[in-house]
């Protein structure tokens, strides 16, 4: 499995590493600025960008200083989203301030701005790293092309119903978002000559409150999400979706947390959920025996956010 890290975080202001299959705590970093909303690890393994109040703060993972190694500056609420370009060259982050930016990784400064007009609850890049997917309050999805510098698609499934998240296949072919209604939409994503259409499959209701993340597995075959209602669910993906066939249908409701399940991360595998909750606990789940394998108990106040990498670096 390589050299595993697992970090959690969340509202009592710490940064915690696990080793992942003891479930020990190896190291915690204080974030005494705010609580963290999101993490991200960088693709090199280098790196771990944490997302606050204000601020994105980058830590060196390998090394035992508690101070981040570089601050990025200039949203003005609530950072909801953090994701790493597929060389670690930039970083794109969602926020409550209603943007959408680019940052540059090794000076951090902002490259690109790009203005939702409502709050921002989610960015993801896709994975031809020249397009990045967002969501925001008022119940938009906005497809933004690098290239062009430009919003090319704009979404609204549900009016006025917000969006909690989003999420791309790894191969591209499919994006899936979940909103406030619980429902989840889904896309397939179709690239011709470098311009992307997005072909409606199907919409179902996941949950019958907050949806609060969905996340495609890398295999492409599970959809999570996670909900308001104490449980994150695991849907298999129909490789053969139709465009009017229900594609996803319920493999496994992954119930023993005691409040809000907020993030979840896959292992790299695909064969491994990794969750986190306002009960304070993150957990690890096996999803083929839909057991815990391990929870991770240190938080002193509601874990809301998780990374994950497994993988073997060349």
């Amino acid at each position: 499995m390589g050299s595993v890290i697992l970090c959690t975080a969340g509202y009592d202001h710490t940064i915690r590493f696990w080793e992942a299959l003891s479930g020990i705590c190896s190291r915690t970093i204080p974030h005494p600025d705010s609580q963290v909303n999101r993490l991200c690890i960088s693709p090199d393994k280098r790196y771990l960008a944490a997302a606050g109040h204000h601020t994105v703060k980058l830590y060196d993972i390998k090394s035992s200083n508690a101070a981040d190694v570089l601050t990025f500056e200039g949203h003005t609420g609530n950072i909801t989203g953090v994701a790493f370009h597929c060389e670690g060259k930039w970083m794109v982050t969602s926020s409550e301030d209603g943007t959408v930016k680019i940052w540059d990784t090794r000076g951090g400064g902002i490259q690109r701005n790009y203005n939702h007009g409502s709050a921002v609850n989610d960015v993801v890049i896709h994975p031809n790293q020249g397009e990045l997917i967002s969501c925001d309050r008022n119940g938009a999805i906005r497809v933004w092309d690098l290239s062009e510098n430009k919003c090319s698609h704009q979404l609204i499934p549900e009016e006025d119903v917000s969006v909690a998240s989003v999420t791309v296949a790894s191969d591209g072919s499919m994006l899936c978002a979940g909103n406030n209604a619980g429902t989840v939409f889904v896309w397939r994503m179709v690239q011709n000559r470098d311009i992307t259409s997005l072909v409606p499959i199907c919409r179902f209701v996941a949950h019958n409150t907050y949806i609060t993340r969905v996340l495609l597995s890398p295999d492409v075959r599970h959809l999570a999400t996670c909900s308001a209602d104490h449980t994150a669910r695991i849907w298999a993906v129909d490789a053969g979706l139709d465009t009017d066939v229900e594609g996803f249908a319920l493999e496994t409701t992954l119930t023993g947390h005691q409040r809000w399940v907020w993030d979840c991360a896959f292992s790299a595998d695909s064969a491994y959920l990794v969750t986190a909750c306002s009960d304070h606990y993150a957990r690890l789940w096996e999803l083929n025996s839909q057991s815990i394998i391990r929870q991770y108990n240190g938080h002193h106040r509601g874990a809301v956010c998780v990374a994950l990498n497994d993988t073997a670096l060349p």
